[in-house]
């Protein structure tokens, strides 16, 4: 996957919540993502996109510890997400 075509909706809107500073991510192998206080409902997607280092953590935490996210400069390539608002990654 390289393009933002490529990119489904709900992974787009992923990256752009994260983008916007809206997440918080555990500290984990398969971490979950709470977006404005509420978990991600499609943790899979969640998975897909750490798996593949376009989020992560923006600190070190204990294992299952809740930090804040942030889109990578690799995730922001694939969404396109030059410009937008949100963490320098």
């Amino acid at each position: 996957m390289g393009s933002q075509e490529e990119l489904n909706h709900r992974e787009r809107a992923t990256l752009r919540a994260v983008a916007l500073g809206k997440a918080e991510i555990t500290c984990s192998s398969e971490p979950d993502l709470f977006v404005d206080g509420l978990a991600c409902c499609d943790q899979s997607t969640v998975h897909r996109l750490a798996r593949l280092g376009w989020i992560e953590p923006t600190v070190s935490g204990k294992r299952g510890e809740r930090v804040p996210a942030r889109i990578t400069a690799l995730g922001r390539t694939v969404l396109g997400a030059t410009g937008v608002p949100g963490r320098a990654a």
